[in-house]
């Protein structure tokens, strides 16, 4: 069994287990794509006694005209376990024993978001903006005051400290996406709140390579700290299983209540931060699309919360830009912004596909942690109609243009004149698998420093 195996040889085994992911998004051909306007439906929040509650919005109020998003849509392939029952029983085999169980995951077709359309992009980042606010404030983006009860629904009273969210339905309610809240800290992101300790609990418990040991004097979240860069590992899952402040298996009981509510809609996910790398694995849970922006990397954490692999995971993405540290995984040491914190934000491989805006090499941004709210990317970044094709690849375009028969195509001279976007314009950056973008030959490694025990 794995557990009888040096430590190195079992990480890399592990590790192996969580990089099937090599398979291309399966789409469906000879399928027009589709647009679908979304409408703010629901408030969810979690109470100090870690139930869900919802609070309704009135679906005549100023407030959920207002709310309302169009995005464009594909159809895709997306791996399913064939009940939960079973992915729980598998993920327990995997935890007592260190052996993955051979789930029968059933490709499942279904409408998921365009992530190649900048509009696509633009919605589901300010529907995860707004879910930092409770109600339709000056924050809000395409939102009016007029309408609205200012008094606090259940969930966001200051006293309310957990898991929090937005819920917005499709006009035909076939399509619904949870959404849900990222860390709300004075630094590095977000304004405070009572939602703000456990926030970085979940955190430094998710992303962190042991415990939150940064440095000697930090309290660590979970007593599996072994001196020097040693880490009991099989202490950290045990903390992750047992810590009845983690927000994974309270999104579980939110995914079942929203699709209790809607049982026959297809449930898309979104979040940005720590909202959105719960989101991922929420989606790797149940087989459900998801957009994750600026999120923290959480191949580390589905590994050790014993999540069972399925064969591809593309219908993950990860959209974020070169000079945010969080989700590149550089927001590290004891010197860090997000150490100053008080966070250990240290993973750095995501699972699925990623996206990444090269704000670094085009724009020249300098990577702090101030570029990480999703308001920056909102304003800077997605609204900005540029080219976002990557140099290699605009080099292997060019080289395969000189090598046609017929000579190089290159773009007309009357494209400026004419408007016209110039040849392998992309207004979104490729999606790539994630090993693809954020590891050597395919392969990522979160703590290589450390040694796991």
């Amino acid at each position: 069994m794995l557990f009888s195996l040096p430590t190195t040889l079992h990480t890399l085994l592990i590790s192996l287990l969580w990089s099937p992911f090599t398979q291309r998004p399966e789409v469906t051909d000879n399928v027009e794509p589709s647009l679908i306007t979304f409408q703010l439906r629901h408030q969810h929040a979690t109470t100090n006694t870690s139930s869900i509650v919802f609070a309704d919005v009135p679906p005549l109020s100023n407030f959920a005209n207002d709310a309302t998003f169009v995005v464009d849509t594909k159809r895709s392939r997306i791996p399913r376990p064939p009940s939960h029952a079973e992915f729980i029983a598998a993920r327990r085999m995997q935890a007592e024993s260190h052996m993955s169980a051979a789930l029968d995951w059933r490709d499942t077709d279904v409408e998921i978001p365009d992530v190649s359309k900048r509009s696509t992009l633009i919605s589901m980042a300010k529907m995860t903006f707004n879910a930092y606010y409770a109600d339709n404030s000056s924050d809000w983006y395409n939102v009016d005051e007029d309408g609205w009860d200012k008094h606090f629904p259940h969930g966001w009273l200051p006293t309310d400290d957990g898991m929090r969210g937005h819920v917005f339905v499709s006009t035909d309610n076939s399509t619904v996406i949870i959404v849900i809240k990222g860390t709300s800290a004075f630094w590095p992101v977000g304004d405070g709140g009572p939602t703000t300790a456990k926030d970085k609990l979940n955190d430094n418990l998710l992303f962190s390579c042991c415990c939150a040991r940064v440095g000697p004097t930090w309290s660590t979240v979970c007593g599996c700290y072994d001196g020097g860069y040693r880490c009991k590992d099989q202490c950290v899952q045990d903390a992750l299983a047992t810590e009845e402040g983690l927000f994974y298996p309270i999104g579980l009981n939110l995914y079942n209540n929203v699709s209790y509510m809607y049982p026959h809609a297809n449930i898309w996910v979104t979040g940005h931060s720590l909202g959105g790398s719960l989101s991922a694995l929420i989606g790797i849970t149940f087989g459900l699309p998801v957009v994750a922006f600026e999120s923290p990397a959480e191949k580390m954490a589905a590994r050790r919360l014993h999540l069972p692999p399925p064969p591809s995971t593309h219908h993950i993405t990860h959209i974020y830009h070169t000079a945010d540290p969080i989700p590149m995984g550089v927001c590290t040491g004891v010197a860090s912004a997000c150490s100053l914190g008080g966070f250990a934000l240290e993973s750095r491989c995501h699972l699925g596909q990623v996206i990444r805006y090269d704000t670094v090499g085009k724009l020249g941004w300098s990577v702090n942690a101030q570029n990480h709210p999703i308001k920056v990317v909102i304003d800077k970044v997605l609204s900005m109609d540029l080219d976002w094709q990557d140099q290699e690849d605009k080099d292997k375009s060019l080289f395969e243009i000189s090598s046609w028969p017929w000579g190089g195509g290159g773009k007309k001279e009357d494209d400026e004149e004419e408007g016209k976007k110039p040849e392998g314009f992309l207004e979104v950056p490729q999606a790539k698998l994630a090993g693809e973008v954020e590891g050597v030959d395919g392969i990522c490694t979160d703590c290589f420093n450390w040694e796991f025990v």
